[in-house]
């Protein structure tokens, strides 16, 4: 594992923790920043691998295969407490809701001594999914906890959360990786040199996007038929839209999918509107976009970005799914 940890990319961030650990100046607090399947809650787990390694290569640097970093991999180790958002019935779910009662229960094991490793860690994943009770609640644990105790954050941006708490913790903005990584990476992963290049694209140099990508062909197909309404969409008449709405706000999670989707391709168009050089995440869709981007003005492509950009805020929230699908779509130029 000395090879940057074992990590695809985040060089800067690896070589920083590396040297905290090295010489014992590691925070007693962490929050790594980006969109899913960039690499942060990998990198939290192997900073999490280097501060409890009890077979190290070289200061900083865990083996991967002894007991500690192979129970920190699988997120099992007894010293490491794991806390997610979850549903109505308690269950860990994505876009769930992180609860006071979770943070309280870490808070408890924080404070009893490792059982086996230097150090008890607490790994809090996507914690912009915390509702105000339970943020309060970490603030507590942040100011209160143990020297033996290390607590870990992932989170898609830093301004989702309270500004005390970004205070209290070393910010890591992890950045997408150049898609010529993403697409070395595919290849060594045997996947063949066409998807590779459209996959790697499609991820938006995010690793860990890419390769469930490849693991799960459905992801693929539910993109292709939401770039389709895409365009089926923007020449729609009202009534079509309204009723497309409808079925869509059915399903927060299925809609909040569909708007990132949406998001990335309007994205690729205001970027070709802009003229920048920038490599397009829909490239297996270029003609489509190059023909919408000369029929629009910069203004109106970034103002349809910046309402997608902010759906999805809105739906952190409790809107009504039904009225914001609705103003979307209406906002859309008719091309």
């Amino acid at each position: 594992m000395a090879d940057n940890w074992n990590m695809l990319g985040h060089e800067w961030a690896v070589d920083m923790l590396h040297q905290q650990v090295a010489h014992g100046e590691a925070r007693h607090a962490y929050l790594f920043c980006g969109p899913p399947g960039l690499g942060r809650r990998t990198l939290a787990l192997r900073l999490a691998q280097a501060l409890n390694c009890t077979k190290t290569i070289a200061p900083g640097i865990p083996c991967g295969v002894c007991r500690d970093c192979k129970q920190i991999e699988e997120m099992r180790h007894p010293d490491m407490n794991v806390i997610q958002a979850v549903d109505e019935d308690g269950v860990s779910k994505e876009n769930g809701t992180l609860k006071v009662d979770q943070v309280r229960a870490v808070q408890h094991s924080l404070s009893l001594r490792p059982y086996q490793a230097k150090y008890r860690v607490a790994l809090f994943l996507r914690f912009q999914e915390a509702n105000d009770n339970a943020a309060n609640a970490l603030l507590k644990t942040l100011e209160e906890a143990p020297a033996h105790a290390i607590l870990l954050l992932t989170a898609d941006t830093p301004e989702q959360l309270l500004p005390t708490i970004i205070s209290r913790c070393e910010v890591l903005r992890l950045r997408a990786l150049p898609i010529s990584a993403i697409e070395s990476d595919l290849l060594d992963r045997g996947v063949d040199e066409e998807r590779a290049r459209l996959l790697a694209h499609i991820s938006g140099g995010r690793p860990g996007y890419a390769r469930k990508l490849v693991d799960d062909m459905t992801l693929l197909e539910k993109r292709e038929e939401r770039l389709n309404d895409l365009q089926t969409l923007l020449p729609a008449p009202r009534v079509e839209k309204f009723s497309y709405a409808e079925k869509l706000a059915k399903d927060k999670e299925v809609m909040r999918q569909t708007i990132v989707i949406w998001l990335s391709y309007w994205r690729d168009v205001m970027l070709r509107v802009a003229g920048a050089e920038s490599p397009l995440i829909n490239v297996d869709r270029n003609m489509e976009i190059e023909f919408l981007a000369g029929r629009l003005n910069l203004s109106t492509a970034r103002r349809v970005v910046s309402d997608l950009e902010s759906a999805l805020e809105k739906m952190d929230k409790n809107v009504n799914s039904r009225l914001l699908a609705e103003v979307l779509l209406l906002d859309w130029p008719k091309v």
